[in-house]
């Protein structure tokens, strides 16, 4: 089973993936009335990103990895830093954004965006070489406290608000609960990258797996969620 996993690595990642991206588009005019529209929309472009995201190999498969060897695209971080790292803290912090109604709480998270935009931004700049040749840790990490923060605050309200008496029935609980159990799995694992440029092969392939599992439950869940849930409208109406 290990063995199985490890070899077939990339096609269970993209297959969760495109199964999660199906599953959104099927059920999109249920939601089509409310904010999950844009989540449905952001699993579509994962998709796209994680397919793009394998250019290097399409460039080697068709003989003209040339075409791009020794160039500052040669490697796929920089296409990771900006299409995941910038852009899903992006995303999840403007959709946390909507399904939040303090305005306190709007308002963090708004100009936190600004905030992480600027010194990304910046920081690129000054460290341009970095962006292309590795990941950006600062980028990454900075990212990650933008999306705890909108998850943050979207549990305080709901367990502050009546909202709380029905979460398990709302999907932007259950996309909150995964992306937390999701980040709280895989960002350990950039604290000890040093193992990997050791080729520590013992904690690459425990990384591997752990990214996996975790890959399977996230995406998995997110399809879950999106086919028993019902629209928060609904649940309203029926609660009222």
């Amino acid at each position: 089973m290990e063995n199985f996993l490890i070899d077939n690595y990339v096609i269970l990642t993209k297959a969760v993936i495109f199964l999660a991206a199906f599953v959104g588009l099927i059920t999109l005019k249920k939601f089509k009335q409310t904010d999950t529209k844009y989540f449905i929309y952001f699993l579509v472009y994962v998709l796209f990103l994680e397919i793009v995201a394998y250019y290097p190999s399409y460039f080697l498969y068709f003989g003209k990895f040339h075409l791009i060897e020794g160039s500052l695209i040669e490697k796929n971080y920089w296409w990771y830093t900006l299409s995941w790292c910038m852009g899903s803290a992006l995303f999840f912090s403007y959709y946390f954004q909507r399904v939040i109604n303090n305005s306190l709480y709007k308002t963090i998270l708004k100009y936190g965006r600004y905030v992480f935009v600027l010194s990304s931004l910046i920081y690129v700049i000054f460290n341009f070489e970095e962006f292309f040749a590795s990941i950006t840790y600062f980028i990454y990490l900075f990212g990650i406290m933008l999306v705890f923060v909108g998850i943050v605050l979207y549990f305080i309200e709901l367990i502050s608000t009546e909202r709380v008496l029905f979460f398990y029935k709302t999907i932007q609980f259950y996309i909150g609960a995964i992306l937390l159990f999701w980040y709280l799995s895989t960002t350990p694992l950039i604290f000890y990258d040093i193992y990997t440029d050791a080729v520590d092969w013992d904690f690459i392939i425990l990384t591997w797996k752990i990214k996996l599992i975790a890959n399977i439950f996230m995406y998995l869940g997110f399809a879950l969620a999106l086919l028993l849930c019902k629209p928060e409208s609904k649940i309203q109406i029926v609660k009222k």
